[in-house]
């Protein structure tokens, strides 16, 4: 167990080895699905799915948004019918759209594109953007090689998820924090489309005292919001706001997308029977926990490459709805923490965390669909802990009355004038 506790184990060559034969693997299959595409229009894998599962969504919404019809998204009979004339086949699996009315900023440029080049180009530069954070963070080869053969690559490019985009925005908007903070907000105002960060990003920053920075993300929403509603009308807010409720009772209640496929605390007490209170109770227990610990860090002022690491974690951790294709987000994180590792040295047992973490997106539904055992979860939590407790002791351990002033007073010359 030693080699496991101080990392000795996790060798460079390893680290290489490992990482080209996936990167190696993931062009394969993704070259091997797009060789053998079938269907009317030719967007169904060789089993009659379609390519990118969940870029249907984003197609065909962007499709109804161009016809002027971009309402009509949010009514499950009208996306579905949407979904199956995409394809041209009837039998495609019903996906809600549940995002807010600024996604169509993004769907409707990409439905104007046929589908499988719309599919590409949208995989290729988001997943070029979320590199490049990887390589800015840790500017070497095996960067790029690590990062690339991510195993939530994989699933991502399987889903044609924003799990890239996000990675993108979220990880180059805490890397321009501390230079160019106006821009940093106004990167990180872009995550709009992902309300459940409303609440952990405004308070991290205004802990921290980027006043600039809320400042450049409240532009950029409102300049997102101002937009939707003049392309796409306010019947779309409205029906945005009308379908909360069945998203939050069909979705997150009910589980439809699959509890085995979610990987929050959640899903897990859902999955081993739990009520649906005591499901809330766990979420909410947890989610204060972990924006409670990450607030402090910012607030104290702990090295930034690991309160950003915390603030990463923290977004996955305080979300009910988790799924495997969003843990690209752990991307940046494990960058983060592997890039202060290498500074600094790594303490016990964080190397392999960070391995286990970066592992993990390929076992994480079989773990919990055979074991009801939610693997991203468990690897997410695990890495906060080390994250923050170590942030903890290198902050100086105390955070004396004095201390805390004058950390609050170096925060507060960022302000604006």
């Amino acid at each position: 167990m030693e080699p496991f506790a101080t990392g000795t184990w996790l060798t460079r060559s390893r680290v290489r080895a490992v990482a080209l034969v996936l990167v190696l693997g993931t062009a394969a299959a993704v070259l091997l699905l797009l060789a053998t595409r079938t269907g009317p229009h030719g967007t169904l894998d060789k089993w009659g799915r379609p390519l990118g599962t969940d870029f249907t969504l984003i197609w065909s919404a962007g499709t109804l948004a161009l016809e002027g019809r971009a309402a009509g998204a949010y009514d499950w009979t009208t996306i579905g019918e949407a979904e199956k004339a995409t394809h041209g086949t009837e039998d495609v699996a019903l996906l809600g759209w549940h995002y807010p009315p600024i996604f169509f900023l993004l769907a409707a440029p990409l439905a104007s594109l046929p589908y499988i080049v719309s599919l590409v180009l949208w995989q290729a530069v988001t997943l070029a953007g979320a590199a490049l954070v990887a390589w800015r963070i840790l500017p070497r080869w095996d960067t790029l090689l690590v990062a690339l053969g991510f195993p939530a690559v994989l699933v991502g490019l399987a889903h044609g998820h924003n799990g890239f985009l996000t990675a993108a925005l979220f990880g180059g908007g805490l890397l321009l924090l501390d230079r160019r903070p106006f821009i940093a907000g106004l990167l990180l105002g872009c995550l709009a489309y992902k309300p459940q960060f409303g609440i952990i990003l405004p308070l991290a920053l205004a802990a921290g005292g980027y006043w600039r920075a809320i400042a450049g993300a409240t532009i950029a929403v409102i300049a997102l919001v101002a937009a939707a509603l003049t392309f796409f009308g306010a019947e779309t807010w409205a029906a945005f706001f009308s379908s909360i409720e069945s998203t939050r009772r069909i979705v997150i209640e009910d589980g439809a997308t699959g509890w085995y496929k979610i990987q929050s605390i959640f899903a897990w007490v859902r999955m081993l029977g739990g009520s649906l209170p005591l499901a809330y109770a766990a979420q909410g227990f947890v989610s204060f926990c972990v924006i409670a610990a990450t607030v402090w860090l910012w607030f104290i002022q702990a090295p930034m490459r690991l309160r950003a690491a915390c603030l990463l974690l923290a977004s996955l951790l305080s979300t009910p709805y988790l799924l495997d294709y969003d843990l690209v987000l752990l991307g940046p994180a494990i960058a983060l923490l592997a890039s202060y590792g290498l500074e600094h040295g790594f303490r016990r047992w964080e190397a392999t965390a960070l391995a286990f973490a970066w592992v993990v997106p390929i076992p994480a539904r079989a773990l919990a669909f055979f074991c009801q055992i939610p693997g991203g979860f468990l690897a997410v939590s695990i890495l906060f802990i080390l994250a923050a407790s170590r942030a903890m002791r290198e902050s100086s351990g105390e955070a004396s009355f004095s201390r805390i002033a004058a950390s609050w007073r170096r925060s507060t010359r960022r302000a604006p004038g």
